[in-house]
């Protein structure tokens, strides 16, 4: 008699905004291995890579950094099925290049434009909550906006500045309030036939920086890692059920 495999956690996080001089993601970086090393599945939630304000020199070097980073924590945790979802922070041509070249020589590595799903779990970002972004105009955002230049040296520090002062803090949490974003989330759920009545439980998504866990708006759970920068608080966060490592497909 065929033994199954053994059921194994999965776990969410989003909004990691590596390569900028704001992320903490080195504090988790040893934690965010540890569980994917022990995990069924690890979804990335998007603006897990920041090409508008990368450090380095050039997009192509951000391309390639973010494409090592991938690859080094697929081949570290073989058992892990990685799904990786793009954000506004990172939908870029020369990201969305290296994706496909890992994927197809990743056995353990898949990415989406918009969002993922499995069973009653959706995954997605979450820019979908700015200014009432219905499908066509977040996909015309996406587009408009993908060919990100980086800020320049000024703008970095101006950024940084505001940031070590928390001078983020108040926009955040009045821009971005629980109620606000859970029915925006769930207007789109519902304009791709991804909404509550096909059974969706739990909504998984990033975006706006601020921490959540189990807040329940029209019957469906939503869920928010927040973002490893300062003045913000940041969890990984698992995901509802468990799964056998080889059974989180599409």
């Amino acid at each position: 008699m065929k033994r199954e495999k053994p059921l194994k956690k999965t776990y969410f996080v989003s909004d990691l905004h590596l390569f900028s001089s704001r992320s903490q993601e080195e504090r988790f970086r040893l934690q965010i291995r540890d569980k994917a090393s022990r995990a069924g599945a690890f979804v990335f939630g998007g603006d897990i890579f920041d090409f508008r304000w990368s450090q380095a020199a050039t997009i192509e070097e951000t391309a390639v950094r973010a494409s090592a980073w991938i690859r080094e924590l697929a081949h570290e945790c073989p058992e892990c099925v990685f799904r990786f979802i793009l954000g506004n922070h990172d939908h870029h041509p020369e990201l969305v290049f290296h994706l496909k070249q890992l994927e197809s020589r990743l056995d353990n590595f898949h990415w989406y434009p918009y969002y993922f799903r499995s069973n009653g779990n959706l995954f997605l970002h979450g820019d979908v909550i700015d200014r009432r972004a219905g499908v066509q105009r977040l996909i015309h955002r996406r587009e408009s906006n993908r060919f990100h230049r980086a800020r320049g040296l000024v703008a970095n520090q101006l950024y940084d500045w505001a940031v070590s002062r928390r001078l983020h803090m108040p926009v955040v949490h009045l821009s971005r309030r629980k109620k606000t974003a859970a029915r925006r989330i769930l207007a789109y759920l519902n304009q791709i036939g991804e909404g509550p009545a096909t059974g969706v439980k739990n909504v998984y998504f990033g975006h706006t920086h601020l921490e959540m866990v189990d807040y329940e708006y029209d019957g469906v759970k939503f869920h928010n890692g927040g973002a490893p920068i300062n003045g913000l608080r940041f969890r990984i966060i698992e995901v509802e059920g468990s799964m056998r490592a080889d059974s989180f497909i599409d």
